[in-house]
């Protein structure tokens, strides 16, 4: 089978989006990525921060209600028939719910070719880079680092920590069929 779309999930600051940029350099074809921080920034002002919606807690924890959830279905659902219609679709995700959230797209996705990768990073690391991109929460990364592996299976798994962005791109596109 032809791969379809590349899953990668890791915590908040833990180098998902460089990845994803080096990915659409190195990978034959045109791939288009879809990220969840551009589905909450997508999401309707009075969601943030309110039941039902999405909230960001203080000490970086991440707390999601049932609308938040039904327009994640719909975000889901669409990036899965854009890749059903031929396009290929790399997603940039945190696994909040673990395996959970796993099961979330592979209900959606039914028997399209998926390489799931997972997006390591040490905690301090990701911190780090969260106190220097400046539009986290304090705390969210830590908080995320080993939460979103925990029970997830993936295809692949890279690490940040010490790793370019450019060579885990090289080592998830060896891998793509």
């Amino acid at each position: 089978m032809t791969t379809r779309m590349i899953i990668l999930n890791g915590g908040s600051s833990s180098g998902k989006s460089g990845i994803v940029r080096c990915l659409q350099a190195v990978l034959p074809d045109q791939w288009l990525a879809f990220g969840c921080d551009s589905f909450v920034d997508a999401l309707p002002a009075r969601m943030r921060g309110a039941d039902g919606g999405i909230v960001f807690a203080a000490d970086g924890g991440v707390d999601v209600g049932a609308d938040f959830r039904a327009l994640e279905t719909a975000w889901t659902e669409g990036i899965v028939a854009m890749a059903r219609a031929g396009a290929r679709i790399i997603v940039d995700d945190v696994f909040l719910g673990g395996p959970a959230s796993r099961r979330r797209w592979e209900k959606a996705l039914g028997d399209l070719d998926v390489l799931w990768v997972g997006v390591r990073c040490e905690s301090a690391v990701a911190a780090g880079r969260e106190v220097a991109r400046g539009d986290r929460t304090p705390g969210m990364a830590a908080a995320q680092a080993h939460l979103v592996h925990e029970g997830v299976r993936y295809d692949l798994e890279v690490d940040t920590t010490r790793t370019e962005s450019l060579e885990c791109a090289r080592a998830i596109a060896a891998r793509v069929v």
